[in-house]
């Protein structure tokens, strides 16, 4: 099975957003694909460009051909150059920020002010 990396299209009429997939090379644009790799959304300023390079390199290790514009994509991100050989594979990436920054972050607690109920107060 020749493999692919190409892009997917998704989103709205004339609202194009991206996916980044490893597809077989016989199956259309649009359909059956193995693995989404990344996302590319070219209409956003600057363009928005998501990619796993660990997936990516896999991939490409194992045989899969880059679209031309993914090729681009994978360019701009630096897996290429992790593929080619030329930089070493980055630290995964997180979206949660390290635990020192959290507390550094962390809003102290809201004071409870005590309410006096006046009807308790006129009842007695």
């Amino acid at each position: 099975m020749a493999v692919r990396l190409r892009l997917m299209r998704m989103g709205k009429k004339k609202q194009p957003t991206y996916r980044v997939v490893a597809a077989d090379s016989r199956s259309p644009r649009d359909g059956r694909f193995i693995e989404i790799i990344g996302t590319y959304q070219p209409r956003l300023e600057p363009s928005g460009v998501r990619i796993d390079i660990e997936r990516a390199v896999h991939w490409l290790n194992h045989g899969a051909q880059p679209s031309e514009s993914v090729e681009k994509l994978l360019k701009i991100t630096g897996a290429w150059d992790v593929f080619k050989g030329d930089a070493p594979m980055p630290a995964p990436m997180t979206d949660d920020p390290p635990a020192a920054e959290v507390e550094a972050v962390a809003e102290p607690t809201p004071k409870v002010e005590q309410r006096s109920d006046s009807t308790a107060e006129e009842t007695a």
